[in-house]
């Protein structure tokens, strides 16, 4: 069931994509229409970066206006430079800060094992558990800001791995991955609270956050 709400939530973002992406190419002069275009239709949708790692600069100025702060990644490479340093270094203090990553140690096919699998098709250099080390990597770095920060707190998650959301109570960035290229190579979108997007987002992350994997029973 989550799978398949997962699956209605990237069909209508992803439309979102498509009805965009021709207009704007990730040109800054025609931003402003797309604004208008999303009062008009309540979407949210402020603006379209052509790749993810272009927003960053962006990412970092809302961060530092956050009273709250949700991450979920597909990899989590961004929680470890610039753009989040003065969150972890203590130079900003929102009230919360919700990280998830994907579940490393699920067992079976996961769906971590399936993004690697995608991976793999189109980088020679991905191993089998190339991608699951990194994540364990970015799993440390996090686990060990929270024991300075009790804010920060860490979940992990075993669902469809489709999306990164960066959200605060002002913002949201979100991120569809292909199957056929790197993260940091899809379109970012930024939508603007209240909107539908936005609205997607939080739904995007909320869902994940209360399936946290890492609850499992003690057999």
């Amino acid at each position: 069931m989550t799978a398949f709400l997962f699956g209605i939530l990237s069909s209508l973002a992803a439309s979102a994509i498509i009805l965009v992406l021709g207009l704007v190419r990730g040109s800054r002069p025609l931003w402003w229409l797309v604004a208008v275009c999303s009062r008009l239709t309540g979407t949210g949708l402020a603006r379209v970066y052509r790749h993810q790692s272009s927003a960053e600069g962006d990412i970092a100025r809302d961060l530092g206006q956050a009273s709250w702060i949700k991450v979920m990644a597909g990899r989590g490479n961004v929680l470890t430079r610039e753009v989040f340093s003065p969150l972890w270094s203590g130079q900003l203090s929102p009230g919360s800060v919700q990280v998830l990553l994907p579940d490393t140690l699920a067992p079976g096919d996961s769906w971590l094992d399936r993004r690697s699998q995608d991976l793999r098709l189109f980088d020679p250099g991905f191993t089998p558990d190339l991608l699951k080390n990194q994540v364990r990597a970015n799993m440390d770095y996090i686990a060990q800001v929270s024991r300075a920060q009790p804010h920060v707190e860490l979940r992990s998650f075993n669902l469809p791995n489709t999306c990164r959301v960066i959200a605060t109570d002002r913002v949201a960035y979100l991120t569809f991955y292909s199957s056929s290229s790197h993260g940091r190579n899809s379109p970012c979108l930024y939508a603007r609270a209240p909107g539908l997007l936005y609205s997607i987002a939080l739904q995007q992350f909320d869902m994940a956050w209360t399936n946290d994997s890492s609850a499992r029973p003690t057999p």
